[in-house]
């Protein structure tokens, strides 16, 4: 067995020297700081009542942020609902900038901020696949490119989404039990009022006292005199002084929207346009008889261009209270037998909307007409040159089309009784053109006209 060798003073050793630099393997590079969005949301909706406000959140999430070291690097309110996808600008913009680079991670109060939606969940869920967005961050939970945390994420958004859905079924299934009790839904119409109380559904629609005795008249003023909305609009402004129930003069709008609604009967349609006509419990205002006459003298003739329709007697007479035209328009009548009648209605054009003078029919203003003719100043040149082309034309039919050559010859130019066979018999261009051979200016005033 051979002895080992032992070391002496003259055994030659060898030496390894030190690097001065100590080596520790590979480098490991320290992860960029992520930078955060604090994004805070609420809306005035019922389904977020219970949510904390904008200032609320973003307080308790920089208290998060400052507990665990993260950097906010900009703070974005929004006062959206997040019930439908792509619809909240600021959230949009913040999508965008998470795609540009700007921001790696979001810190907000709970997932339901982000999204109540399966659109806004699925975009978000992309840019973290794609590798955009790092980290969200709630009050007690994270949120990365984990699968798990990934999955953890949807079903929180997703459950949000299904409250969303469930909460607007019992919505819609409430309102529809309320219509059927008999109480319309929301703000009662102009001349009611909305009697609150402690019961759940108990609230009752009443008659507002200061209001509805001057709408029952409204229904009463346009029966009894045709009157148009205008006409209304200027006696419930100048002589009734009548304000809606914020302390405002009524819209010409509101006035018409008044006169068609079936709720003053005491029926109301729900949804508006539905079709679905509900009994209230309501007080009626005005009865249906009522309703459909109103109705009746409000329906409007089919619309025509602008420029073609005319009627005899405008242009040619001025209101005698303010000295604008006098304008016309046609109204139609449902009578007992299903018969519809139509009636033409002359009125001072009211540019001003200040002057009151009452409506005429046609046929009043004609026999007004025909017993002034003797009084009025004829152009007899003009009116006998329309004479005898009339002669002339009814000659010409005699000889062309009956084959007679007897030859109407007029003894004396009565031009004052051409001119009452027109106002009678002629055509509205007929009686146009015979009203601009009056020299005299007629006017209306109080309903009766005169020179």
């Amino acid at each position: 067995m051979t002895p080992i060798p032992t070391l002496t003073e003259h055994t030659p050793q060898i030496i390894i020297a030190r690097s001065s630099t100590p080596w520790h393997g590979e480098q490991k590079q320290e992860p960029e700081p992520i930078r955060y969005c604090l994004y805070a949301r609420k809306s005035s909706e019922d389904d977020e009542r219970q949510a904390l406000s904008i200032d609320s959140q973003i307080k308790e999430m920089q208290t998060v942020s400052k507990r665990d070291g993260l950097d906010i690097a900009e703070i974005r309110r929004e006062s959206h609902s997040a019930k439908d996808s792509g619809q909240r600008p600021i959230f949009n913009q913040l999508l965008k900038d998470i795609r540009s680079g700007m921001f790696a991670g979001v810190i907000t109060w709970a997932p339901d901020r982000l999204s109540r939606n399966a659109g806004d969940l699925g975009t978000l869920v992309d840019l973290m696949d794609q590798g955009f967005l790092k980290e969200i961050r709630t009050t007690g939970q994270k949120f990365t490119n984990s699968p798990n945390e990934k999955f953890l994420l949807m079903i929180l958004c997703s459950q949000a989404k299904l409250e969303n859905d469930n909460r607007g079924i019992n919505v819609k299934r409430g309102l529809k039990n309320k219509c059927e009790m008999g109480v319309r839904p929301g703000v009662a119409p102009l001349g009611y009022l909305n009697e609150r109380s402690l019961e759940r559904n108990k609230g009752k629609i009443i008659i507002d006292p200061i209001r509805a005795p001057t709408i029952k008249r409204m229904f009463h003023y346009v029966a009894e005199s045709g009157a148009s909305g205008r006409t209304l609009l200027g006696w419930l402004n100048d002589e009734v002084n009548f304000k809606t129930r914020g302390n405002k003069r009524i819209a010409l709008s509101a006035i018409y929207r008044i006169l068609n609604s079936t709720f003053y009967y005491g029926y109301f349609e729900y949804p508006k346009g539905s079709g679905n006509l509900y009994k209230g419990t309501h007080e009626p205002l005005i009865t249906k008889e009522l309703f459909d006459e109103v109705r009746s003298l409000l329906a409007v003739a089919p619309k025509m261009r602008p420029g073609t329709k005319e009627f005899a007697f405008t242009k040619m007479i001025k209101c005698g209270n303010c000295g604008n035209g006098i304008t016309a328009e046609d109204k139609f009548k449902t009578l007992r037998d299903g018969t519809i009648k139509k009636y033409i209605y002359y009125h001072c054009s009211r540019f001003d909307q200040k002057c009151k003078q009452p409506y005429v029919r046609e046929d009043e203003l004609l026999a007004q007409l025909l017993g002034l003719i003797d009084q009025i100043d004829l152009d007899k040149i003009g009116m006998k040159k329309k004479l005898e082309a009339e002669v002339e034309r009814m000659n010409k039919f005699t000889a062309d089309v009956l084959g007679m050559q007897s030859e109407i010859k007029i003894p004396k130019m009565d031009v004052r009784g051409y001119a009452k066979f027109v106002l009678k018999t002629g055509t509205v261009e007929e009686k146009r053109n015979l009203l601009s051979c009056l020299k005299s200016q007629l006017q209306l005033k109080g309903g009766v006209l005169s020179i």
